[in-house]
Formats: structure tokens, sequence, C-alpha cells
């Protein structure tokens, strides 16, 4: 018997969560797999995966995307909806704690801040700009000293007397670590002291003149470090929740909103087979029109051109008239 299912799915720089929920929006599948910077490639994969292991018994309902590669992820799978990851981890946050005030969510590149009263977002901030502080950073130091990132706050927690690092900027912060380990400071106090300058730089800068208020939950893969977990409590006086589902809150929340979204109409949702048989690629070219120089990309979809990108002055992706096929829920 085919049950109606719901997809989310949240395509970032590092990793490309997949979720499958259920009508009452309960977590029946989840999927955290590395971007490896072939996002429509991964993402292929992770529905090839579901549908060898549910077969004929999926059938989706609604499909919704969010992330930095939102609208790539859409065309793919023939979205019902994309929303940008502020909105989706919010819809998360709600669901699994109605009475959520904060959320702090800390990816492989960027970090976000999201303040909530009444179930609505009063205020948030992201930064995309500096690496420090984000899942990749951590990353990047846990191999630099030759510790497997799942095992980074498990040794770093174990500290009693956690060193002074500069956490403002990753270049510092990165010498500081390496001058602490030449004075000789047990390797625990190292990576303590770097996850209290990592929240240290988090609170100063996304959540400066920000009032954070509980309950507050930690949210993205950085969440799986109990170190920084106990870093911000530190620094706040206050208990921190990590999610049951912290690493794949944006592809929850966005399957929620998908579940909302097709109430009662078709989902355009493309099905396994038609998108496992397709081959997707994009090509980009300078368009020499004008002074700008847009940087144009264009979607094939068997090699047919479904979608441009890029132009500032819409010529290329205002034109609707492209190829689409025909959508099977299979």
């Amino acid at each position: 018997m085919r049950e109606d299912f719901f997809l989310g799915i949240d395509i970032g720089s590092v990793s490309t969560n997949v979720v499958l929920i259920d009508k009452n929006g309960e977590v029946i599948e989840s999927m955290y797999l590395r971007t490896q910077g072939k996002p429509i490639e991964i993402l292929q994969k992770a529905l090839g995966t579901l549908y060898e292991k549910y077969g004929d018994s999926l059938r989706i309902k609604g499909v919704g995307t969010t992330g930095s590669g939102r609208h790539l992820a859409s065309l793919v799978v023939g979205a019902d909806i994309v929303k940008n990851e502020i909105t989706a981890h919010a819809k998360a946050a709600i669901f699994f704690v109605p009475d959520v005030r904060t959320i702090i969510e800390i990816g492989g590149q960027d970090s976000k801040i999201i303040l909530i009263k009444d179930r609505i977002v009063i205020d948030f901030a992201m930064n995309t700009i500096c690496a420090a502080g984000t899942g990749s950073f951590l990353d990047r130091q846990a191999e630099r000293l030759n510790i497997p990132i799942e095992k980074f706050g498990e040794i770093a927690i174990k500290s009693q007397n956690p060193v002074r690092i500069a956490g403002r900027c990753a270049v510092f912060a990165e010498s500081d670590m390496i001058h602490k380990q030449q004075l000789g400071h047990p390797c625990e106090d190292i990576l303590f002291g770097l996850c209290l300058a990592l929240a240290r730089n988090y609170l100063a800068n996304l959540a400066k003149g920000k009032r954070l208020e509980s309950p507050i939950l930690f949210q993205g893969g950085v969440a799986a470090n109990i170190a920084m977990k106990k870093a911000f409590e530190q620094l706040l006086g206050i208990q921190i929740i990590v999610p049951k589902y912290y690493n794949v809150m944006g592809a929850i929340g966005i399957a929620l909103l998908a579940k909302e979204r097709t109430k009662g109409l078709i989902t355009k949702f493309r099905g396994f087979e038609n998108i496992h048989r397709c081959k997707f690629e994009t090509k980009g070219f300078e368009c020499r029109d004008c002074s700008n120089y847009c940087e144009v990309v264009g979607f094939y979809s068997n090699g047919n051109l479904v979608a441009r990108w890029g132009d500032k002055c819409q010529k290329y992706s205002s034109n609707r008239n492209y190829h689409i096929e025909n959508s099977k829920n299979l």
C-alpha cells in the first residue's frame, strides 16, 4: 500500500541533507551527505538510495528545497516550494519546540542566529564571510591535529584549563593554536580553548546587540560537537538544547512547508525514476552585451535548456520558453 510522504532538501556548500516525513510530520528517513562540489550528482544519489529502500511504497505529495543550492535543486526535483534557510530552520525549530526563542545555527560555511517570539521570526543575522567558527574551520583544525572530527568534542570536553585563543579571525586563531602547541599546552585545553574562542566570536558578531532568551536551540552540523554546546552554555549561563535531528533541521523545515503548500494540490515532483534517468548539466558564459559582463548560467535537462540565471538585466532569465519535461510522480 502506497503512503503519502513529503520530501525536504537542503543543499549547502558542505552538506546535502534530504529528509522524508509523513503526513504527521514524523521523520521517516534522514540523510546527511557531503556535497563534494557536486550538488546535482549527490542529490540524484540520495534520491536513488531512498527509492531503492522504499520503492513503490513511496508516494511523494510535496517537495521543498532550501539552502544555498535551493534554486538548482528545485529545477532538478520539481519543487513545490523554495525558501531560504532562515525560514526553514525556524519552521523546524518551532515544530519540535513550540516556545523556542533563540536558534543558534552553525553549518559548514556559514552561521546564523534567529530570534523568535510567539512562533514568528522577529530578527536574524547571518555570517557568510568569515570562516572562523564554521564547521569547515573546525574540520581543518581537527585534520591538522590528526584528530577525527567525530572525536573533537569528546576530547575537548576533558579540558581542565582551557587556553585563551584569538577567535576573531580564522588565520589568527590557527596561528594562536600553533603557538599554544609549541608552548606545550595539552591538546584538550587547546581544543576547548578554540571552542570558547569561536563561541565568543559568534556572540560578539552575530548576536551583538541582540537579547538571547531561552529556550535556545543549537542546530547545524557543528551542534554534534558537545564541547561547542558546553562553550555556549558556559558563556551564556543558559542551558542549550540540541534537537534530535540537529543536522537536518533545514530539510525538515522545508518538508513541513511543502506539506502545507501542497495541501489539496498536485505536486510538481518529477518522480524518482525520472530524476534518476535525466542527465542534468550546467553551462556558463560571460555576456558581453554591456559593461556588466554578467556570468550567465544555463541549466540543461537531457540537453534541453530549462532555465538561466545570473544576468542582471534578465535578458536571458526572463525567457520562459524553455523545454519543460512532463512530470510523473513515479
